[in-house]
């Protein structure tokens, strides 16, 4: 049975063969049949199976301490940094500079010091300490890892956050990134569109990306205001902030480009359509902040080890957490 299936593959295959034979239907014929085929690289199988480097669940463990409150349970100050230093590190990055998701954040000797990443500094002194202690383990480490897999951990740190695809195998840089690709919090929205489609980023997926406010505070775009949240529950990590840069409630702060993005025409439907729906909103900003991640990086992660089982499951928001109200 088995050789009368082979001789059949191989009639077939001798069939198609003379099909698509030169001689017979000529080159013009030959490459309409070529160009209905699927592309050989969409149909190759993945060949990194590198097992994740088994120090990282000791550094899970280490960052699932340091960002969570354990008197209530919810994701603290150092939470917020680790998400905006991934942001920050990454999101310099554009189609027409190098740099990216490399490390340069902590490592350049200024980018810290730059008014765009104020109220970083004692965030990237731990982080780079925590990079540097788990080196000496393993010398496979790098910031640029360090700082994308805080970030995941971080995420789930905070109740409701989704596990984010997580990869390691980033190479280090400590060149400074360029100047000026970041998003300014006064910024319009027709500028942020055109700022990060710069970076190959849609306007859909920045409104995914903006979500992470949810878990923000401010502290220097109105320094009279300084840790105002940007909802109402700034220790979940929850959709709250789509209902609330909408209705403005007291006491939470909302940025002029978040306001600005609520009601442009191009990016207000994806904004509302996110109030309520946490899963829906879970499943955009996964694949933003994947496709994040992976800014600068030669060959996006074909090259890199996914990690994310490393990365702790979700947490629930805590039974007896009273949600902040604001007079």
């Amino acid at each position: 049975m088995l050789l009368t299936k082979l001789a059949v593959i191989l009639t077939a295959g001798a069939f198609l063969a003379s099909a698509i034979n030169l001689g017979e239907y000529g080159k013009k014929a030959y490459g309409a049949v070529k160009r209905s085929l699927p592309d050989s690289e969409t149909i190759k199988p993945r060949q990194n199976t590198v097992a994740c480097p088994a120090v990282w669940t000791a550094v899970a463990s280490e960052l699932s301490t340091l960002f969570l409150n354990t008197t209530d349970s919810l994701c603290i100050d150092d939470a917020r940094a680790a998400i905006r230093a991934a942001f920050r590190d990454c999101g310099a990055w554009n189609i027409t500079s190098p740099g990216g998701c490399d490390g340069s954040l902590i490592l350049a000797a200024d980018e810290l010091t730059r008014p765009e990443n104020n109220g970083l500094q004692a965030y990237g002194a731990k982080i780079l300490a925590i990079t540097q202690k788990y080196q000496a383990i393993d010398s496979s480490i790098t910031a640029a890892d360090m700082i994308q897999f805080a970030s995941s951990v971080t995420i789930v740190t905070c109740p409701l956050g989704p596990r984010v695809k997580t990869y390691v195998g980033r190479n280090d840089s400590s060149i400074p990134a360029v100047k000026g690709h970041l998003p300014n919090a006064n910024a319009s929205a027709a500028s942020l569109i055109a700022l990060f489609a710069q970076k190959g980023i849609n306007a859909a997926e920045i409104i995914a990306f903006i979500g992470a406010h949810s878990s923000s505070k401010q502290f220097f775009v109105n320094e009279t205001l300084a840790g105002a949240p940007q909802d109402s529950t700034p220790g979940e990590w929850d959709v709250d902030f789509y209902a609330e840069t909408i209705s403005k409630p007291t006491g939470v702060f909302v940025f002029d480009s978040d306001a600005s993005l609520a009601v442009d025409p191009r990016t207000s439907a994806t904004f509302s359509g996110f109030v309520g729906k946490q899963k829906k909103w879970d499943g955009a900003f996964i694949a933003a902040m994947t496709k994040l991640s992976l800014l600068g990086v030669p060959e996006g992660s074909a090259n890199l080890i996914d990690c994310t089982s490393m990365v702790p499951t979700t947490r629930p928001v805590p039974r007896d957490v009273k949600r902040a109200t604001f007079q």
